[in-house]
C-alpha cells in the first residue's frame, strides 16, 4: 500500500507539480497512522526526493524562470528554515492537534486555490508586481512548508500566476523548482532533529520515483487542468477529515470499577 500510494502521489506531482506536502503528510497521518510529526518529515524527504527528478526535466524545457525563483528563495527559504525550527522546538505530543488543524486547514486552503487555479486558468489576468514585494508574499508560504509541509504547490502557483507574468508552464516549473529548495531547506532540519522514517520512506520512494518519471512524460498527452480538478475533489476530502481530528474531542476512557469499589457500592 505505501509503495502504490506513493506512485499515486508522484504521479500527481509529475503532472501538475502539487502534491509533494499537501497530498504526502495526510495520507500517512489518515491511513498510515504516522504521527503529525513524522509525516510531516517525510513527506519533506519524499518530496525532496521525487522533486529533484521532476525539476530538471522542466528545467530542460525552458519552464524554470531563474529570475522568479531567485526573488521567491529569498523570502521562502528563510521562511521555511524559522517553521521548521518552530515546530522542532515543541512538544510534539502536545501538538499533535494542532498540526492536525494546520495540516488540515492548509489543505483545504491549498484545495481552493487549486481549484481556483484550475477553473479560472484561462481567464485569470494577473498583476504583476515589483519583484522587492514578491519575497514577502511567498514568505508565508515557505513558513507554511516549514510547519507543516504543505502549501508550496498549491499556494506557490496561485501566488505565481497572480502576482507574475510568467506563462502556466513557467508557473509549474519554477514553483516545482521552488518546492525543492524549500524541501530541502526544512527537510534537512527536521530530519537532523527527528530521523529519517526510513521503512516507510523506502516504500514510498519505491513506487514515487518510476511515477514521477512518467508523469512529467504524461504532461504531453493529458491536461494538467483536469488532473488538478480531480485532486481538488480529493484535497477537500481529506483536509475536511484532517481538520475534523483536529477538533474532535478525544474519547475518554470508560472508569474501571474495582472489586473494592463494587463492594462499598
Amino acid at each position: 500500500m505505501e509503495i502504490l500510494a506513493g506512485f499515486i502521489i508522484a504521479l500527481a506531482i509529475g503532472i501538475t507539480g502539487v502534491g509533494a506536502g499537501t497530498i504526502t503528510a495526510p495520507i500517512l497521518i489518515l491511513f498510515f497512522h504516522q504521527s503529525a510529526s513524522d509525516a510531516v518529515t517525510t513527506a519533506l524527504i519524499f518530496g525532496t526526493a521525487v522533486k529533484l527528478i521532476a525539476t530538471p526535466v522542466y528545467m530542460s524545457r525552458g519552464h524554470v524562470n531563474g529570475k522568479v525563483l531567485k526573488l521567491m528563495a529569498m523570502g521562502g527559504i528563510p521562511a521555511a528554515i524559522l517553521g521548521s525550527l518552530l515546530l522542532n522546538s515543541f512538544d510534539k505530543k502536545a501538538l499533535t492537534s494542532p498540526i492536525l488543524g494546520i495540516v488540515g486547514l492548509t489543505v483545504l486552503i491549498s484545495a481552493a486555490g487549486t481549484l481556483w487555479r484550475s477553473l479560472s486558468a484561462q481567464g485569470i489576468v494577473s498583476k504583476p508586481i515589483d519583484g522587492k514585494w514578491l519575497p514577502w508574499i511567498i514568505a508565508p508560504i515557505g513558513f507554511e512548508v516549514g510547519f507543516s509541509s504543505a502549501g508550496a504547490g498549491a499556494l506557490g502557483t496561485v501566488a505565481l500566476m497572480r502576482f507574475t507574468s510568467l506563462l502556466p508552464s513557467e508557473v509549474i516549473g519554477t514553483d516545482l523548482a521552488f518546492g525543492l529548495m524549500l524541501s530541502i531547506a526544512a527537510g534537512t532540519i527536521h530530519a537532523s532533529m527527528t530521523g529519517i522514517p526510513w521503512a516507510i520512506l523506502i516504500k514510498l520512494l519505491m513506487g514515487g520515483v518510476p511515477a514521477v518519471i512518467i508523469g512529467t512524460q504524461l504532461t504531453k498527452v493529458l491536461s494538467p487542468r483536469k488532473m488538478r480538478l480531480a485532486l481538488c475533489v480529493w484535497l477537500l476530502y481529506i483536509g475536511g477529515e484532517l481538520s475534523w481530528r483536529a477538533v474532535k474531542p478525544a474519547a475518554k476512557p470508560a472508569a474501571i470499577v474495582t472489586p473494592a469499589s463494587a463492594t462499598r457500592n
